[in-house]
């Protein structure tokens, strides 16, 4: 009988690791002991350094991408990789630099009741959280006028219509609304569609565009209906908990920014997270081996972990052509909602003086939301704004002059010496976040629901978007991360 090989023992060393690995994560265990996990993960390194494939790589470095690769290493995997388009980890989070050790963030910055994988990481990994400031009265303008009043944490939207929201919600599974039994009908419909029925007056739908353009990235009229109620079975059947600012999805914001949770798992993998490392093309999916054409060169792995926006893929290149199904979602998927948010930085929340909360609802004009964006101790002042792009000029100059005017109609002459402004517009400044979140329309789900999971050979889809719940939030993507992680380990087990 001919001698097994060196390398064929390190092989089959390998596949029995990983059917334990793959049957602890399982049975939901991860964090294998410190002594096994350490010597299993010496012979899956080894077996790695014996050729050039990897058991995994993961395409990403934002929160799912990073938490993927963290679970595979807690579970004792080292044969991975993580390639980043961009020069920075993070993806649609980013902290901005005003100075004096404060940051303001310019992605995504909230979590809420019920986002408990997010709390959770960021337990994990000892970033602290400190609730947004709304105490106050809110400003509402609209031409030369102006109101305050008080929204006690709230949108302003209209309870009424949110308890029905609420209500038809339930019968929409979150992270699969094409199965509703209603599925059809409400497919068909926006969220405009719905709305118009419900006899609400002008002033009321002031409140439920702002709504749908926070929410769900697109005014009521492009908003499908039943996206927008998967969005609430999300936050526990009740709108106001996606809607809101107390007790609801921006109840909580992190100390040091939310982009942190990234550069803290960042540290910690070290060089297996590959920067400045775009993936042109993936040869190969439908085999055992899968090769990625980077601009850094060709990675080889067993598994890919696809933690990037369906909207993104369409710019890789799949050899084969991916089956038609994916393909249709990919193309169909909407790709048109680049965020563009504004910060102006004072020495002081000066209008906290003047009983108000830093909060601005315009109407017909640049500003969808500014809210009080300053640091736990209120040190220096920062209002952030989501804006409209068609509304306010693309110079920075002249875009900081429109809105300190709008600022000082709202609280006064103060308003009109800001220390330092930044404006992120990602549309024009990132070209790897094509769409902050996904707008998505009227007949999507019903169309292309069923391949928003399903894998194709050994591609595993990741990223917010696939989250079973809070899909399109940072909770989403830490729960896609780990749901990724697990499907890669029990893949393995069978290799």
């Amino acid at each position: 009988m001919a001698k097994k090989s060196s390398h064929n023992m390190a092989d089959v060393q390998r596949r029995q690791w990983l059917k334990y690995a793959g049957a602890s994560a399982a049975a939901g265990a991860l964090a294998l002991g410190a002594g096994p996990a350490r010597a299993a993960a010496a012979t899956v390194k080894a077996a790695g350094n014996s050729s050039d494939v990897l058991d995994v790589v993961i395409i990403g470095a934002g929160l799912a991408g990073l938490t993927a690769a963290r679970d595979l290493r807690l579970g004792g995997c080292e044969s991975f990789l993580v390639l980043e388009a961009r020069n920075r980890v993070g993806g649609r989070t980013l902290n901005y630099e005003v100075g004096g050790g404060y940051i303001s963030e310019v992605g995504g910055q909230w979590i809420g009741p019920g986002q408990t994988a997010v709390a959770d990481l960021a337990r994990q990994l000892e970033v602290g959280t400190f609730p947004s400031y709304y105490e106050g009265k809110t400003v509402i303008l609209g031409g030369q006028g102006r109101v305050e009043t008080d929204l006690h944490g709230t949108f302003g939207t209209d309870e009424a219509i949110g308890a029905k929201l609420s209500a038809m919600s339930r019968d929409v599974p979150s992270g699969a609304p094409w199965t509703s039994p209603k599925a059809s009908e409400l497919d068909k419909l926006s969220m405009g569609d719905w709305l118009g029925k419900q006899k609400i007056g002008p002033e009321d739908r002031i409140g439920w565009n702002g709504s749908s353009l926070l929410s769900g990235g697109a005014m009521p009229a492009k908003m499908g209906l039943l996206h927008f109620l998967s969005m609430i079975n999300s936050a526990d059947c009740d709108f106001s908990q996606l809607d809101s600012i107390k007790h609801s999805a921006q109840e909580t914001r992190f100390i040091g920014g939310s982009q942190i949770l990234s550069t803290k798992m960042a540290r910690d993998l070290g060089d297996k997270v590959r920067m400045s490392c775009p993936v042109r093309k993936i040869s190969g999916w439908g085999g055992e081996v899968v090769t990625l054409h980077t601009d850094l060169g060709d990675v080889r792995a067993r598994k890919v972990i696809m933690c990037i926006h369906p909207a993104l893929c369409n710019q890789v290149q799949f050899d084969p052509p991916l089956p038609e199904t994916r393909a249709a979602l990919q193309r169909a998927w909407p790709g048109h909602s680049p965020a563009r948010k504004t910060a102006m930085v004072y020495r002081r929340p000066f209008w906290r003086d003047k009983g108000l909360n830093g909060h601005i609802f315009q109407i017909g004009g640049p500003i969808i939301w500014a809210y009080d964006n300053s640091p736990p101790d209120g040190a220096i002042g920062i209002i952030n704004a989501f804006v409209m792009n068609a509304e306010l000029p693309s110079d920075y100059e002249a875009a900081k002059q429109i809105q300190a005017q709008l600022y000082a109609q709202a609280w006064g002459e103060e308003a009109l010496h800001p220390v330092s402004y930044h404006d992120r517009d990602w549309g024009r400044d990132d070209p790897w976040t094509i769409t902050c979140v996904s707008a998505i329309p009227p007949g999507f789900w019903t169309a292309h629901g069923e391949a928003l999971r399903a894998p194709c050979g050994n591609l595993i889809w990741s990223g917010t978007e696939t989250a079973d719940i809070w899909a399109g939030y940072m909770d989403g993507a830490v729960r896609s991360g780990h749901q990724g992680a697990l499907q890669a380990l029990n893949a393995l087990r069978s290799v």
